[in-house]
């Protein structure tokens, strides 16, 4: 496994998981396969299948390259949040094998939700859970001041018509469900729930740390425990190690494409 859990409870505060990459190799190879427009094939592999590597070509490749690489005179932030939702995808995968789970944007920077997991009861949909990916060297003022603000607009209604699509078109990726059924008579407000998954450093990495750095989600989510999810990865010199992985992946394109010609 790329990326192994931890879970955590913080009484009424919130639940979650921390993450530790146990193969680096293997997360950038995972990497390199959404890059390739290939995370379908990547999920059934975290669902437990044994399957051959599907072709790629030099065009895929070089599109695959272009996300990974950030560009002369630009800033690394926009490839490494795509990076880190890709890392907050696998570790959904691994928290519910087999779940209804939106693949990764193929764009840097897109205005959508950074991921959605969808939960169902007998054909409807119970949980709608919004992520929210962060990859930051300061995560309680991320959390603070961009998160926060983003899950109490969610909360008043904001962009329900843009969550009522997207769910609609997650469901329809599903042979057995009918979308329509799925969403009839949902109220959305009682199904949404939230997933914030962030890096940390050294002074959010224990229980009290977490504590500190999700002070506050309890009131901007308010309700029951299973509405509010938190989600750790501590690494230290972050853009550091984004860079590292990202060759690494960057890496493993340029051999798949080879070993296809």
């Amino acid at each position: 496994m790329s990326i192994n859990l931890t879970p955590f409870e913080h009484g009424s505060l919130c639940h979650g998981n921390t993450w530790v990459v146990a193969d680096e190799h293997v997360l950038a190879q995972q990497i390199a396969r959404v890059a390739l427009g290939q995370s379908r094939h990547v999920q059934k592999i975290l669902a437990g299948a044994s399957l051959g590597a599907p072709p790629s070509t030099k065009n895929s490749a070089a599109g695959a390259i272009e996300l990974l690489t950030v560009a002369e005179g630009e800033e690394p932030w926009h490839r490494d949040g795509w990076m880190f939702q890709v890392l907050s995808w696998v570790a959904a995968h691994r928290a519910a094998p087999g779940g209804i789970i939106r693949a990764p944007h193929m764009i840097l920077a897109h205005k959508g939700f950074d991921g959605l997991q969808l939960e169902l009861d007998k054909g409807k949909v119970k949980a709608a859970i919004i992520f929210e990916d962060k990859a930051t060297d300061n995560p309680r003022a991320t959390i603070r001041d961009d998160v926060w603000p983003e899950f109490t607009a969610f909360e008043a209604g904001d962009r329900e018509n843009v969550l009522t699509a997207e769910v609609t078109a997650l469901l329809a990726t599903q042979p057995n469900v009918d979308p329509d059924i799925a969403i009839e008579n949902v109220i959305w407000k009682n199904v949404r729930q939230y997933r914030v998954s962030i890096t940390v450093n050294d002074s959010h990495s224990d229980d009290a740390g977490r504590r500190r750095l999700f002070k506050g989600y309890d009131q901007v989510a308010a309700g029951e425990n299973r509405r509010r999810r938190g989600e750790t990865l501590h690494i230290k010199n972050l853009r550091e190690w984004m860079q590292d992985l990202a060759d690494h992946a960057i890496a493993a394109v340029r051999a798949e494409v080879t070993g296809n010609v």
